[in-house]
């Protein structure tokens, strides 16, 4: 067994034999352990025809093994008091687990069954199948997650970026036994794979126990991405009966690794981040026009996208979009005074500090910090990133992003006609 091991400051990065990068933190006040099984792949790397089954990959590896049922995985995780889980993004797909730190062998021969052993019995797919197309379901049912897939489906509608991660009921149906796994032996391979783990750690007996369930990952060929082209600008509206009028106003983001990225982080938070942010503040608290108002910044490998959701009813929703748009404008134009930026810094840090007291979002942090950086930060490097911020420098990244014609408007709710908005978007 070859392995290469780099001490870091506080983590330890190393690889194992078949060449899977492992990230570790050891945080030893703790008594959890969380642990992910990260594959670089979502459902960014479907073809349309498939869209959906990374997500049905996903919930199919807890439907049991060679070794275990489907129940018999769920009980054995619930007799330690341990929580398993995974979840599908565009980019990636992870497995997850947090255990007390005595439990951590029994978490990685769980993870690793799981993931190496899936039988894929023909009954538990057709049965998650059901279960899929209810989530389906359940997504338009819920006006809040299904703006954010129309707005997808429209700026990035000639590539799979654009394409809801659950998939829809049509494509759902038609996915086979032996798509899934062609496409888990096409994904889940060695060079696909990043392992991270954070808390209470005994770093050699680890590193064995790693080595002996995951060393069965094989090599495949590598899978290269599409290039992101350039995000459609328009407008898309889906007339649905509801109480509120859902609004998500875009422009083109930034990526992932983006050298204005902490500018970005601190530009959502004044604009919408918070309670005591502008957009919150002058819509709900002095407006009183909105219950839910928030902006979400969210940053790909290649691209990136800024967004504002709103939610209000139908004789407001023109006044809001145009209190939205106004407030994007003025940050163009006028630099953020020193006293906001301090605020707005001071929240990210203690964000930021707070979370990495969970072993969980300290693996999270891990991974995704080599899957797109492939290096690390101590958390001096990033609060020295964060107070290195200027005003000039949010004002530039502002005027990058929110520029006349530059916005995506989504609409849902009870309306048929928008010619009320006129002009507010390119004004």
């Amino acid at each position: 067994m070859q392995m290469k091991q780099q001490k870091e400051k506080d983590f330890y990065k190393s690889k194992l034999s078949n060449g899977i990068p492992v990230v570790t933190a050891n945080i030893p006040y703790l008594r959890s352990i969380s642990i992910g099984i990260w594959i670089k792949a979502g459902s960014r790397n479907e073809i349309p025809e498939l869209n959906g089954i990374f997500h049905f990959l996903e919930h199919l590896a807890f439907k049991g093994t060679k070794r275990r049922s489907a129940h018999q995985i769920a009980i054995e995780m619930d007799s330690i008091g341990g929580h398993m889980n995974a979840f599908t993004s565009r980019e990636y797909t992870c497995y997850t687990a947090k255990v007390l730190d005595e439990h951590l062998p029994i978490a990685i021969d769980v993870l690793s069954d799981i993931l190496l052993n899936s039988v894929f019995d023909p009954k538990e797919i057709e049965r998650e199948r059901r279960v899929i197309l209810e989530e389906i379901n359940m997504v338009e049912d819920t006006p809040d997650d299904l703006i954010f897939d129309m707005l997808y489906q429209n700026v990035w509608s000639n590539h799979s970026l654009g394409l809801p991660t659950q998939g829809f009921p049509e494509t759902v149906k038609k996915i086979s036994r032996q798509d899934i796994l062609s496409h888990m032996e096409r994904f889940y391979s060695s060079n696909n794979v990043i392992i991270s783990i954070a808390g209470n750690i005994d770093f050699p007996d680890l590193m064995d126990l790693l080595e002996k369930h995951f060393c069965k990952f094989k090599s495949a060929e590598k899978n290269d991405l599409d290039s992101v082209q350039e995000m459609k600008v328009g407008r898309v509206f889906k007339y649905k009966k509801l109480e509120q009028v859902h609004i998500c106003l875009a422009a083109a983001g930034i990526k992932t690794n983006d050298k204005q990225r902490y500018e970005c982080y601190l530009l959502n938070i004044i604009l919408g981040g918070s309670m005591s942010s502008r957009l919150f503040q002058k819509i709900r608290e002095e407006k009183g026009l909105a219950y839910s108002v928030n902006s979400i910044s969210s940053h790909y490998r290649d691209t990136g996208i800024f967004m504002v959701y709103a939610a209000t009813g139908t004789k407001n929703y023109a006044t809001v979009i145009e209190l939205i748009v106004q407030e994007l404008k003025e940050i163009t134009s006028n630099k953020v005074d020193a006293r906001e930026l301090e605020k707005a810094k001071n929240q990210l840090k203690g964000g930021l500090m707070l979370s990495l007291e969970s072993s969980g979002s300290r693996m999270v942090q891990l991974a995704k910090e080599e899957m797109y950086f492939k290096k690390h930060f101590t958390l001096d490097e990033m609060i020295k990133n964060i107070d290195a911020v200027t005003a000039n420098g949010i004002k530039s990244l502002a005027n990058r992003l929110f520029y006349s014609k530059s916005f995506t408007l989504a609409l849902l709710g009870p309306i048929r006609n928008n010619k009320v908005l006129k002009d507010i978007l390119h004004n």
